[in-house]
């Protein structure tokens, strides 16, 4: 075995590669999580002439889906890091006719030149900052004094058995360090009482929780199972420390989560594994 560099799990690049993986993978991403924001999206419930704003918007799915709630006279704006994904997201809405508008830049300094919004969503966009309480700052500064704000994050990783089995597969060929808690990255918010107190210091408050329970198609609906292996070593975090020790591990590695995935694929759907997530709604 050997071991992986605590540098190697440093926060996402989404400005760069990953998020150049997420768009390489777009479909498969979009598609493994889109229960995910289904749920989230049927919660906010959006209604015609809502302002929306959209944080870590991705390739722009859910800013679609918001800009077709809220209608001609509302509002939806997606905001992301990621040049390439607003790029994909703009084209899409192009393509569609959706008045849904992207922005790209970092919204935990980024002040936009727009009228305070009614609204803000984020599907998974919301963990990533190394600063979370100014982050927040700057975001409740872009809305209406009372606004809802819906977030979905992820639970505890061993109720994410799409994650930590995965992973566990991976600890078998190198070492990975311990996570740190509260540290950016998917699961910085999977300690309620911490967001909380993050989104409270903020300015924010009445939050209130609902889980969401449900089996989540690794690579998308219907992935079979070598699609799935591959979409994990091409684009996922996992993917990139193995490539770092070489292809002997990277190799040895796929075989053993092709077997993984064998195990969990059902025809018709895909490879589905458990997921948690939090739908979290507060007031600014």
């Amino acid at each position: 075995m050997t071991q992986a560099a605590p540098e190697a799990l440093k926060g996402e690049d989404w400005a760069g590669d990953m998020g150049a993986r997420w768009l390489a993978s777009l479909d498969r991403f979009e598609g493994m999580i889109a229960p995910i924001g289904a749920a989230l999206l049927a919660r906010a419930d959006y209604k015609p002439g809502e302002r929306v704003l959209d944080l870590g918007c991705g390739g722009g799915a859910t800013t679609l889906a918001i800009a077709e709630a809220v209608g001609p006279e509302g509002a939806a704006v997606g905001l992301d890091v990621a040049p390439m994904l607003v790029e994909r997201a703009t084209e899409r809405a192009a393509a569609t006719g959706s008045a849904a508008r992207f922005v790209c830049a970092d919204a935990a300094t980024a002040t936009l030149d727009e009228p305070p919004f009614d609204r803000l969503f984020s599907r998974f966009g919301s963990m990533f900052f190394e600063a979370p309480v100014p982050a927040f700052n700057n975001l409740r500064a872009m809305l209406k004094p009372g606004a809802r704000i819906d977030l979905a994050v992820w639970a505890n990783p061993r109720d994410n058995l799409w994650m930590m089995e995965m992973m566990g597969v991976v600890r078998q060929h190198i070492e990975i360090p311990p996570a740190v808690p509260r540290a950016p990255g998917p699961f910085a918010f999977e300690d309620l009482t911490y967001l909380e107190e993050v989104l409270a210091a903020a300015g924010f408050s009445a939050m209130t929780v609902t889980p969401y329970e449900g089996e989540q198609p690794v690579g998308g609906p219907n992935a079979s199972p070598a699609e799935a292996t591959d979409f994990v070593l091409g684009s996922m975090a996992a993917g990139r420390l193995l490539e770092e020790h070489g292809p002997a591990v990277r190799d040895a590695a796929k075989a053993d989560l092709l077997a993984l995935f064998n195990r969990h694929h059902r025809e018709g759907e895909g490879v589905m594994l458990q997921a948690k997530a939090w739908l979290v709604t507060v007031r600014a």
